[in-house]
């Protein structure tokens, strides 16, 4: 940060008694004309990204979009412009399936036109296409948003029938569209997962209008399950590992299960965070009075813990040893 401010390419922006930093004409000028088809839809026009607003609320949400692109480029997955398809291009032609998961932020998503004027107020910041499925992400930082629930739905919605239905038919189902939050920590998740409930908060990615809604941490740790929600192939094989010792899991029980154990209790596998099944599985053990096990990874075990209580028992993976077995 110290060089490029020393040559000139960044200047630090006081607002608010907030500090953010942005480029400078120059730096701009070295971007359009080193790599113009990557960097042009940023830097040029009327745009947020050219010409940031001052607001506070704004300047958040540029930054909760760049920490996503960061890690979503940290874990493999395209992100500039170049390097992959215009899946939300105006003219709207049907687009070639995905060969690898790229992510397209809330602003390339407004290339649609008219019709993302029906998501205004959503907070997502973007939607990630992967292999194995569509992810509409958002990223709350440290803070637990206050959802538009009506404008969350309709960006769902939006993104079924444009994605599903339209441009990438061939590629994904209806049903294969899931959420994904990304969060300072496991605090933001325990918090999340501990006072859905409550009669003051509705949170909208736990009232079941997602099957699968994953929370991953902003950091390496979140880098890493991402990389494996994206592989179902990799996801596979480590589903395989974990089986071992257990017994096929019962399709149609009223206990969601991955496997049951050798006493016939279920077993959840849990490490990509997935909110809405940990909740279920949790609250039909309570319901039913029996106890369970939650396979998930080591440093997500304590958040866990502090929501399931006593019913549940913990199978923990080392991170260190599953990036090392699949990602090395």
């Amino acid at each position: 940060m110290g060089a490029l401010k020393k040559d000139g390419l960044l200047r630090t922006c006081y607002r608010d008694k907030l500090r953010t930093f942005r480029l400078t004409n120059r730096a701009k000028t070295y971007l359009l004309t080193d790599r113009p088809e990557r960097f042009s839809f940023y830097l040029q026009g009327v745009s947020d990204t050219n010409r940031p607003k001052s607001e506070i609320t704004r300047r958040l949400r540029l930054c909760r979009i760049a920490e996503t692109c960061v890690t979503m480029q940290n874990s493999g997955i395209a992100v500039f412009r170049d390097e992959k398809p215009m899946v939300f291009a105006p003219e709207g032609s049907p687009v070639s399936p995905l060969e690898a998961p790229a992510f397209y932020t809330s602003r390339e998503i407004k290339e649609l036109g008219v019709e993302t004027v029906k998501i205004r107020g959503a907070r997502m910041v973007g939607v990630l296409l992967a292999p194995s499925g569509v992810f509409l992400t958002y990223n709350n930082g440290t803070s637990i948003a206050k959802w538009d629930y009506r404008a969350e739905l309709r960006a769902k919605a939006l993104m079924k029938i444009v994605i599903c239905q339209q441009r990438l038919s061939r590629q994904y189902r209806p049903d294969a569209v899931y959420g994904l939050l990304i969060g300072d920590g496991m605090e933001p998740a325990c918090e999340l997962l501990t006072n859905a409930d409550s009669g003051t908060r509705c949170y909208f990615l736990l009232d079941g209008n997602y099957d699968h809604f994953h929370y991953l941490t902003n950091d390496h740790q979140g880098e890493v399950i991402l990389k494996l929600l994206c592989d179902s192939d990799k996801t596979a094989v480590l589903d395989r590992i974990l089986m071992q010792g257990l017994n096929a899991k019962k399709p149609g029980w009223p206990i969601e299960n991955d496997a049951i154990d050798k006493d016939g209790n279920p077993v959840l596998f849990a490490y990509s965070f997935d909110m809405p099944r940990i909740v279920r599985f949790v609250t039909a053990l309570q319901l039913q009075s029996r106890s369970g096990t939650l396979v998930c990874c080591d440093f997500q075990v304590e958040t866990l813990r502090r929501y399931c209580g006593g019913q549940v028992n913990f199978q923990s993976i080392s991170l260190e040893k599953l990036e090392g077995r699949f990602f090395s």
